[in-house]
């Protein structure tokens, strides 16, 4: 049984895809819809200060983002709460939902080449590995 459903939308065509799917079955289920955007942090900061001035921004990226799927929700009349977060985003993505007691994770698909997922392989597989939970891919 889902009772609570996190999305992950980093803003691409499939993390608006993956809103979508995820709005229309909070709607049809009556639940409420909680949104994870995770923005990177350099990796090599340089100074401390760097890292402030990264988390002071944190956010700014996807205030747009925010912004469309708190109307999306609005005109669904879906009970919706967005979170941007600094982190990797797989990690992070997995730990919230981990945090959150979340039933279902719903990730977009965003299709690469056979070598790319076999070098360095797609975020979506590694969330479908990693996550303490159902995943609903969306493509």
């Amino acid at each position: 049984m889902i009772r609570r459903m996190l999305v992950a939308n980093d803003g691409s065509r499939g993390g608006e895809r993956a809103l979508a799917a995820a709005l229309d079955l909070a709607r049809r289920l009556s639940l409420g819809l909680d949104m994870i955007c995770v923005e990177d942090l350099p990796r090599f900061p340089a100074t401390v200060d760097e890292v402030e001035e990264e988390r002071a921004d944190l956010g700014g990226a996807f205030a747009k983002v925010v912004e469309a799927a708190t109307a999306k929700a609005a005109m669904l009349g879906v009970p919706f709460g967005a979170h941007v977060v600094p982190g990797h985003p797989v990690s992070t993505i997995a730990e919230f939902v981990e945090r959150g007691g979340y039933d279902l994770l719903v990730v977009g698909f965003m299709g690469h080449s056979a070598l790319y997922n076999r070098v360095i392989g797609g975020a979506t597989d590694r969330l479908v590995e990693l996550a303490p939970c159902a995943v609903m891919v969306v493509k």
